[in-house]
């Protein structure tokens, strides 16, 4: 054990706060790592499908992984070099192989046989999202709730399989799969009518989730979007949409933390959504501007989600999952550095001095809640960060960059 996180014991110990015990808490955190950053959300399909539904991803950095093998290989780096033990979310392009006369809406288990087997090895639990985007039937930007009912038929079958696979995923290794909806349907300009796109969109819902699955094997979640490129002024699945769509249906709502106007706080959603909710999802990311899925940094928006996590016992209750892709970095210091940013914040939110806080707070001191709250921020974190990589056995600091650029010259991909 360290001088430094010695004293860093006994500074956050004159607080009230348990520095053991919030190193064991931490570690009980999983992370859903996202694949798409390793491939730049392009898939496997073999097909010329352009990225649409709007989907952006920027730069040029080479390494992006050209096949399902290349990305496990980046993926098993990137856990390696993140603290603690994560399970990984797919999305339903990202397939092994494709078959003759195979589309979406016929994909199997034998598509993703490989990724099943890797995570058997690893021990590991895989998540999957369906992908309603980059794709002919895509058609006009509309999927679940396109007025062509054979358009709508493709799109359900899809759904339908993406679950049959994330069942399939979560019974043989024993972890329930969480299978994600988002669905980029919408409008670029203002529509005339909403309300039956927002009812087919429903019917498609409640068709793909009519077929039923253990909750042991498989848990559904929706998930909303403020706007999109090309769907600036509505999107069919709108947050209002979503969240009572969830409810009555006794679904995950998914928070995207990207998803939603600049001034709004997911953090401040959760209080509200556990009144009526049992589980959430959040897929983590960080919009500059708009949603453009920046890696995550440290900022005030993470640490007060985090903040929301830890206190009341949500941390049972919230599945945290990361979403955002870069193409401008290396792609696996991207995963590991959001994924250490997001357990950064929830190691902070760990250590505040949470009773004491809410003693001032009953106690209406409000000046002195203020006062301690930003005494907090100069505690020693940094020394209890380094001790929990040292007890994970990964690198502290910044020093896993070498083994990404030893990594990087060995794969040595030039696209």
């Amino acid at each position: 054990m360290s001088r430094a996180f010695e004293w860093a014991k006994e500074q956050y110990q004159a607080f009230g706060v348990d520095v053991d015990e919030a190193l064991s808490r931490l570690a009980g955190f999983t992370l859903s790592i996202h694949a798409w950053q390793g491939d730049d959300v392009v898939g496997f399909e073999n097909t010329d499908h352009a990225l649409t539904g709007g989907c952006q991803v920027t730069g040029n950095y080479p390494g992006r992984a050209r096949n399902s093998a290349e990305l496990r290989e980046d993926l098993d780096l990137a856990l390696r070099l993140i603290p603690g033990r994560h399970r990984v979310c797919l999305q339903g392009h990202q397939v092994d192989r494709m078959l003759p006369g195979v589309d979406r809406n016929g994909y199997g288990i034998e598509h993703f046989s490989e990724w099943l087997g890797w995570a058997a090895a690893q021990k590991i639990g895989l998540d999957i999202a369906p992908v309603f985007y980059s794709h002919p039937k895509l058609e006009h930007g509309f999927s679940l709730s396109h007025p062509d009912p054979e358009i709508r038929r493709f799109w359900i079958e899809h759904g339908m399989a993406i679950r049959r696979i994330g069942a399939e995923f979560g019974k043989t290794l024993n972890s329930p799969c969480i299978c994600n909806f988002w669905m980029p349907d919408g409008f670029k300009d203002i529509p005339a009518d909403r309300y039956h796109f927002r009812t087919r969109m429903a019917e498609s819902l409640d068709e793909i989730f009519a077929e039923k699955h253990p909750a042991e094997y498989l848990r559904d979640a929706v998930e909303s979007k403020l706007f999109g490129i090309g769907t600036e002024s509505c999107t069919v699945t709108s947050h209002e949409f979503c969240l009572l769509y969830a409810q009555k249906n006794q679904k995950m709502v998914c928070f995207d933390t990207g998803h939603f106007h600049p001034t709004e706080s997911v953090a401040d959603k959760l209080s509200s959504t556990f009144g009526f909710m049992d589980e959430v999802l959040l897929h983590v990311s960080r919009g500059v501007r708009w949603d453009s899925d920046h890696v995550l940094l440290l900022n005030d928006d993470l640490r007060d989600l985090a903040r929301e996590i830890v206190p009341y016992g949500y941390s049972r209750n919230v599945h945290i999952g990361l979403d955002y892709f870069d193409a401008s970095i290396n792609r696996v210091a991207a995963w590991v550095i959001g994924a250490r940013n997001m357990q950064k914040a929830l190691l902070a939110a760990l250590l505040e001095p949470r009773a004491r806080l809410i003693q001032y707070e009953q106690e209406w001191d409000f000046t002195r809640r203020l006062a301690l709250q930003e005494e907090a921020k100069a505690l020693p974190f940094g020394a209890v960060w380094n001790q929990f990589c040292e007890q994970s056995a990964v690198p502290a600091m910044d020093n896993y960059m070498e083994t990404i650029r030893m990594h990087e010259k060995r794969t040595n991909r030039g696209n």
